[in-house]
């Protein structure tokens, strides 16, 4: 039964467009828990304070969901079909280009869990994206979707590392995956690459300096000395994902939801600059760039130009 249930899990999820889907067994995290603690006491978190509650919950999901026996980790590719990067032109991360991934994924999430409720029965459990206290790159590599990569993203040997995270946590005994090897080897690709040298080490990233938390997370001005080393980025930062070799084996979406509104594909530096809430409203509805709320769209349009 535990092997016919993985196997159902495993086929519905691909059935509903998930990249890949590995299983491990719910426990604390002990060996995450002091580097997750020595990078805290750095500051490295920056202004990110819901980084440092619910410590024991981060560490252990049996404490986020009681009776927590596994943990079912998903991937959801969202490499463009068409790169809207341009030259002399601002730049937004690949991942917010179409609609809100939170609102897109949780939605196949909740069609998943009930697929499973009504194949399997009585499940007690939670669907996860990116939206509470889930070591979900922890939990990834254990479910061997792949190997943390110095830039500290989760990154494939087949699919590289444009894809969301999401994870089901429920009380069903399943079959375990196992980790991959870390292929990344000697090459420091993304280290050298980051204009603002926020990987400080091989998985060790200062957000105080990270251009994706500088532009999203970061509520006050952007750090002067940082202003020159934006590369045009007004919205997260793909540079250390863009070097990384393993990115070759990258394949466009089918997502029809990530794909870009052609207002969004057509505006120029001039539109940018000269963007108005009103046009701002309209062209992010449902998008994740409304994070950053437009006050701080035109603060980083004015630091990075």
């Amino acid at each position: 039964m535990i092997k016919e249930n993985t196997k159902f899990i495993k086929n519905k999820a691909k059935d509903l467009g998930f990249s890949s889907v590995g299983i491990s067994k719910a426990r604390h995290l002990h060996e995450e828990e002091n580097k997750f603690e020595k990078w805290l006491s750095k500051g490295y978190q920056g202004s990110m304070n819901y980084l440092e509650k619910n410590f024991d919950k981060r560490l252990d999901p049996r404490k986020l969901v009681p009776g927590s026996k596994s943990i079912i980790s998903l991937s959801y590719n969202y490499y463009p079909k068409k790169n809207i990067d341009k030259k002399n032109n601002f730049i937004i991360s690949k991942y917010a280009y179409g609609k809100d991934y939170h609102k897109v994924i949780k939605k196949k999430l909740k069609i998943l869990f009930r697929s499973i409720k009504e194949k399997i029965g009585d499940v007690e459990g939670r669907v996860f994206v990116d939206s509470a206290p889930v070591h979900e790159r922890a939990w990834a590599k254990l479910s061997g979707l792949g190997w943390i990569g110095k830039n500290s993203l989760l990154i494939n040997e087949k699919k590289g590392s444009y894809f969301f995270l999401a994870e089901i946590i429920c009380d069903l005994d399943l079959e375990y995956d196992s980790p991959v090897a870390n292929r990344c080897g000697k090459c420091t690709k993304c280290i050298d690459a980051c204009p603002t040298d926020a990987i400080t080490s091989a998985q060790i990233i200062n957000a105080n300096k990270c251009i994706s938390y500088l532009t999203i997370e970061n509520k006050k001005e952007i750090p002067t000395e940082l202003k020159n080393n934006l590369n045009d980025a007004i919205f997260g930062c793909d540079i250390c994902q863009d070097v990384c070799p393993w990115n070759k084996f990258s394949k466009p979406h089918k997502e029809e939801s990530f794909n870009p509104k052609n207002e969004l594909s057509s505006l120029k530096k001039t539109d940018w600059i000269e963007l108005t809430e009103e046009t701002f409203n309209k062209i992010f509805e449902g998008s994740a760039v409304k994070r950053a709320k437009y006050e701080g769209i035109i603060r980083n349009i004015k630091a990075a130009n």
